[in-house]
């Protein structure tokens, strides 16, 4: 059984995280379920918008540590590129919405925490609820984000804010959230935000708006799949000394 959903309304695809007794936390399988239901979506020439959510208490709690661990060959499988993608299994379950031609929209609530972040993030908008927050937690765990939150968050906000949040896994409210430029907008109601800003975009052609998306990842800022090749060898030893023991 997926722990991501996909239905169809109109011309969107609700994508929806569906773990709510653990807070959505992220399992090797989901990862690889995202990268499925991404690719599924961008088949479709009838969609015009995506909307990413989490179903029960919070968006996304992050990865599940001890169920994500519990098998390091698993890991290893998982954490070696793609040699044509130029991406992993953690990275492209993220990485994957960026790839859509399609505008990507998270509406976050409650918990938005290291792995869920970062997919947050690789949306190209976010709506959140006042009482969400939000925490690039993975230095609690002795690692780094690695599942493209370098590239996003340097995309997003200046680069002392992000060693901020990286270094101190500091969790932060949605208004400070929205201050620094994490999140697009504070909304009682992500969803139906979402649902208006897709709706509004949909009244635009679709080839321009994935030509703008297009033009924007290839030029706000250069090489991406180097980026993404540094976060891998920065996080393997650490993930060698916790498989040690070691912190």
């Amino acid at each position: 059984m997926s722990n991501v959903s996909l239905s169809f309304d109109g011309n969107r695809a609700l994508v929806a995280l569906d773990r709510p007794d653990k807070h959505n936390g992220l399992t090797i399988p989901m990862l690889r379920d995202l990268v499925r239901v991404a690719r599924e979506v961008g088949e479709r020439d009838d969609i015009r918008a995506v909307i990413l959510s989490g179903n029960g208490p919070s968006f996304s709690s992050g990865l599940d540590i001890a169920k994500a661990t519990g098998d390091p060959l698993t890991i290893v499988r998982n954490f070696v590129p793609i040699p044509w993608r130029g991406t992993n299994t953690f990275q492209e379950a993220c990485w994957a919405w960026r790839r859509l031609p399609q505008p990507v929209i998270a509406a976050v609530h409650g918990h938005c925490y290291g792995g869920g972040l970062q997919l947050a993030l690789a949306a190209d908008f976010r709506f959140a609820t006042p009482d969400a927050d939000f925490s690039v937690m993975e230095a609690k765990h002795g690692l780094i984000p690695d599942m493209t939150g370098p590239v996003t968050l340097s995309r997003l906000i200046g680069i002392d804010k992000a060693l901020l949040l990286t270094m101190t896994a500091d969790s932060v409210d949605a208004a400070y959230a929205e201050r620094i430029g994490l999140i697009t907008e504070v909304t009682a109601d992500p969803q139906a935000a979402a649902d208006k800003l897709a709706e509004r975009i949909a009244a635009r052609s679709p080839h321009a708006v994935a030509a703008a998306k297009r033009l924007f990842d290839r030029t706000w800022q250069q090489g991406t799949l180097r980026t993404l090749g540094i976060e891998r060898a920065t996080q393997l030893p650490l993930l060698v000394r916790q498989a040690l023991g070691r912190r």
